[in-house]
């Protein structure tokens, strides 16, 4: 009798090694085939995270598409199919529109302006708010400055040039603000806006900083390059992690996790500017022509973008919650940053109402 309790018990403690064992070992994908150099913002959190958690947890990492489509990594992390997938926040504003400030503005932050927010000034506890609704915690860790712009095979001088152009682009206030310039969004996956540029199927796209621009080969499919990126003046890519996943982990692995993350976000900012400067220059090698919008063209979005965000942000109190956290950053940091000019950290941009958004928020 002594003998069966003893095999009892240790067959049910093996039954329990094999079950921690499980929960030590995550898969992770993300919205990025390896042709695109985002991935490497992606690859360099899981190498940073292995090691940083030792024997405790294996990430075992996936490019986009391999395991579900790009589309799809939302539910997957969701419904705890894959534990972790890396993303854009934007992609699921559908989903939610306060995704959309999580992930970019139109005209307002840029890369620091991000990093202090998220960091500092209270941004990452709303990023797991929202994304908290679906049953995940949110790690950012990864920012990129503002984005290439339009690439086009008819040169796009002034704002003008915009009307009845048919240009892939994302964002939810981005589409507004474009369709309120005369153009037309279209929505597409990274992987098809080369084919789609090439065919004529559309006028020209943005997707990205230079570099991953340039890794999609759209040098290769059109002749210009309409710059600054306004619709999209900085971005911010993280990693979703199924709640119940992040839950089952030791709370030093959970903090391993989180240091992981705070130095990837840092070197990503300097890894993908090192890597957008050289491929500005690849670009002019490659023959395209670049143009810039004039101050006074940049102004004139600058009040079309307050003005679409004060529209949309009403629209959804979370939204409009997200917003007015970054508009109150951009005031208490304006005080510093403005008096430190020009050495300082960026703009403080004219931005949006303040009081017109806090009244949604409420």
């Amino acid at each position: 009798m002594k003998m069966k309790s003893t095999l009892a018990g240790l067959a049910l403690c093996a039954g329990f090694a094999t079950q921690a064992a499980a929960q030590d070992n995550w898969t992770m994908t993300t919205t990025w085939p390896t042709s695109l150099e985002l991935i490497e913002i992606d690859k360099h959190f899981v190498e940073l995270a292995n090691k940083l958690t030792g024997d405790d947890l294996t990430i075992e990492f996936f490019e986009g598409g391999s395991l579900v489509p790009a589309g799809e990594v939302f539910g997957a992390v969701e419904s705890n199919t894959v534990q972790a997938g890396a993303d854009w926040p934007g992609y699921w504003a559908g989903r939610n529109s306060a995704f959309s400030p999580l992930a970019t503005t139109a005209s307002l932050f840029n890369a620091v302006d991000y990093v202090n927010w998220i960091e500092q000034w209270g941004g990452k506890e709303l990023y797991n708010e929202i994304y908290g609704k679906f049953g995940m915690v949110y790690l950012p860790y990864g920012v990129t400055n503002n984005e290439s712009g339009f690439r086009t095979n008819e040169q796009i001088v002034t704002l003008e040039d915009l009307k009845g152009k048919r240009l892939r682009l994302s964002g939810l206030e981005q589409g507004r603000l474009l369709e309120k310039l005369g153009g037309s969004q279209v929505s597409m996956a990274g992987g098809e806006i080369y084919q789609s540029l090439e065919r004529g199927v559309i006028d020209g796209a943005e997707f990205s900083t230079p570099n991953v621009d340039f890794s999609g080969g759209f040098q290769q499919v059109t002749k210009y390059w309409a710059t600054p990126g306004w619709h999209q003046s900085a971005s911010i890519f993280g990693v979703m992690i199924n709640k119940g996943a992040w839950d089952a982990l030791s709370e030093e692995t959970r903090e391993s996790l989180e240091v992981a993350a705070q130095a990837n976000l840092i070197w990503s900012l300097s890894f993908t500017e090192k890597r957008a400067t050289e491929a500005y220059q690849q670009f002019i090698d490659a023959g395209i022509e670049i143009n810039r919008y004039d101050d006074e063209m940049l102004a004139t979005v600058q009040e079309m973008a307050n003005e679409t965000i004060e529209e949309t942000a009403c629209e959804n109190p979370d939204s409009a919650k997200v917003y007015l956290s970054q508009l109150e950053y951009l005031a208490d940091y304006a005080k510093w940053r403005d008096a430190s000019a020009p050495f300082n950290l960026g703009r403080t941009p004219n931005g949006p109402d303040i009081e017109k958004i806090r009244a949604c928020a409420e």
